[in-house]
């Protein structure tokens, strides 16, 4: 529409701001005042009465009549975006997202990893709560087997992983992982009223050899010794038997035991027994013997003194799925490895010990 059309009066300008002298140069002024003014390019309507308005010499300086349609057509915008983020909030807060569903890990093996499991798990469980455990104290041997069967989806071994366990027989092909996540001391434990606390190397393989039948012998009381073991395929009998028997085998007439726990609170209530657990078991009742001098401790392990050491390894499938990862990426993460030094060396150890 052609501004003519629009306004039937002459533009007469103020006193303080002189304007054209004629109709046609007036209209001329105020068509190129009112382009720069719009940049829509059709011109907009407007009522003459504002129009006429507009032309006064009262006008604010830099004033526009379209500045202000401008800013409400922004506004009017800007409330629009407004109002649909908070349909699609309302929308989504009325439909949240649904929890992720229950995950049951199975651990299987090693009775000596099963006190520092139970704290990682714990642990865990606290920071994803979807996720559980459950841990059967098998023994290292028959939870490699577990893993294999499928009947566990991580198998704790206390002891090292020979490379032919890891392979695959059928295929030929490496079929599981291994991750060191704590090196342990085996402690040599006796009754707390024993009066013996320090052994040589020597005089601790003769005493389960069965070569000192009497602890008399060693420098203690005038009782027999009664050696207790662990069953065969247990991690911890196969780290003691390398390294404080070196080839010797443990006498014929030892006690034989199903776990650490059982040989801990054998020895606890006869005071003539000798046994071998893991530092993670040690509990009133029981006295943990120095060997060499070393005592049994995470400080000793690091510095590398105490001679009875072995990893803490879980053992998975190599195609095992990301709720296994995530664990295990867990336990060798600061936070896990927090808990692990609590009782436990680190990994590093591991690899002094060698």
């Amino acid at each position: 529409m052609n501004l003519r059309s629009c306004v039937g009066r002459s533009w007469r300008a103020g006193s303080g701001n002189p304007g054209p002298t004629s109709r046609d140069s007036q209209f001329e002024a105020m068509e190129i005042h009112l382009s720069r003014c719009s940049k829509r390019s059709e011109e907009p309507r407007f009522p003459r009465a504002k129009m006429l308005r507009f032309a006064q010499h009262d006008r604010p300086s830099g004033f526009c009549p379209f500045s202000r349609a401008k800013r409400l057509r922004q506004a009017a915008s800007a409330l629009g975006v407004v109002a649909l983020f908070l349909v699609a909030l309302g929308t989504s807060c009325g439909q949240p997202a649904a929890p992720p569903a229950p995950v049951l890990l199975r651990l299987a093996g090693s009775t000596s990893m099963q006190p520092l499991v139970r704290e990682l798990a714990s642990a865990y469980s606290a920071r994803v709560a979807h996720v559980s455990f459950e841990s059967t104290p098998l023994g290292s041997t028959a939870g490699l087997e577990a893993l294999r069967r499928g009947s566990a989806d991580l198998a704790l071994l206390s002891r090292p992983v020979d490379a032919r366990e890891e392979v695959d027989i059928s295929t030929g092909k490496r079929a599981l992982s291994t991750t060191v996540i704590a090196v342990d001391a085996v402690a040599v434990i006796v009754h707390g009223r024993n009066p013996i606390h320090n052994l040589s190397s020597y005089q601790l393989r003769n005493l389960f050899e069965g070569q000192i039948p009497r602890w008399d012998e060693a420098g203690g009381t005038a009782h027999d010794v009664i050696v207790v073991s662990r069953e065969d395929g247990s991690g911890t009998r196969a780290v003691f038997e390398t390294a404080a028997m070196r080839g010797h085998r443990v006498t014929s007439t030892a006690l034989v035991m199903p776990s650490s726990e059982a040989v801990r609170d054998y020895v606890a209530a006869h005071q003539e027994a000798i046994g071998y657990v893991s530092i993670g078991w040690l509990a009133p009742g029981v006295v943990a013997l120095a060997i060499d001098g070393a005592t049994a401790s995470r400080e000793s392990v690091e510095r590398g003194t105490y001679p009875l050491v072995r990893p803490f390894i879980v053992v998975s499938r190599s195609d095992a799925n990301s709720d296994v990862s995530e664990f295990l990426a867990f336990i060798t993460s600061p936070s896990g490895q927090a808990i692990v030094r609590r009782v436990y060396a680190g990994p590093g150890a591991a690899r002094q010990s060698q």
